[in-house]
């Protein structure tokens, strides 16, 4: 009988997202369990070798992390498998690099490079509020954190900008109508626009509508919409493509343009 849970993960049973080739083994990393959930975050070994390039193999990964050059949130990590997520912080002091860890247009993480400024603090999405022992107030994040004593003002579903050096929150942006969003999760992943539609569903799930960048309007449900910014104005840099998803054929256009470039 099996004891436990399970240690191993299949290649083709890993998650999309994180564009392994079908070929490439017989297995996956298994991240580690942590701040993220399994199929929502990207193990440390396939941002290392596979997205950044800086290693070959799964074991020049870990003799890069065993040196202590890696960092998330601020912490030096030597796990191979740890589970990076949205918003999280990485950065390599020998190489004096950031990234944050955001999703492109089409849903998929990518580590977009930021400055030593912005990587001084990250955005975390409120999951809960409740009172603790002793009657102490806290909030828990979207990344496992659990913030003691927040601003009474703080309510679920807001955004926290929270300093990585001290854990402390600096300012928090309001869930509400007129603020710039990320999709986080379902078909739109991804996607990113101005909040200007909330539709209640007693017994099911609340809806809310965004609008791009580019006036596309399209809806998902509240629990994957998380807040990244004041009207139009993001407080994280967002990667190529602004967070507007094209069409097949805009893609299409956008190639053949490059291409008629380069020939001329």
């Amino acid at each position: 009988m099996p004891r436990g849970p399970k240690k191993h993960l299949k290649r083709l049973n890993a998650p999309s997202h994180w564009m392994l080739d079908k070929l490439g083994g017989v297995f996956a990393p298994k991240p580690s369990p942590g701040p993220h959930k399994q199929r929502e975050c990207l193990p440390l070994t396939v941002l290392l070798r596979n997205r950044l390039k800086y290693a070959l193999t799964g074991r020049e990964v870990k003799a890069i992390l065993m040196q202590r050059h890696v960092k998330v949130d601020g912490k030096v990590r030597t796990d191979p498998t740890y589970p990076a997520g949205f918003m999280d912080v990485i950065q390599i002091e020998k190489t004096n690099e950031n990234f944050r860890l955001v999703y492109d247009p089409k849903g998929r993480f990518v580590p977009h490079r930021i400055t030593n400024e912005e990587a001084a603090y990250k955005l975390c999405k409120v999951k809960r509020q409740q009172f603790g022992k002793a009657g102490v107030p806290y909030i828990a994040t979207h990344d496992g954190r659990t913030i003691r004593y927040p601003d009474p003002d703080i309510k679920v579903n807001d955004t926290v900008v929270l300093d990585i050096e001290n854990g402390k929150v600096k300012e928090f942006i309001r869930f509400e109508l007129g603020n710039l969003c990320m999709v986080t999760g379902g078909a739109n992943n991804g996607r990113v626009g101005v909040m200007t539609k909330r539709e209640k569903h007693k017994g099911s799930f609340d809806i809310i509508e965004l609008k791009d960048a580019a006036e596309n309007t399209f809806v998902t449900r509240q629990h994957n919409v998380f807040v990244i910014g004041r009207k139009n104005s993001p407080l994280i840099s967002l990667p190529k493509g602004k967070g507007v998803r094209l069409t097949i054929l805009q893609e299409q256009a956008k190639i053949y343009q490059g291409e008629a470039k380069i020939v001329a």
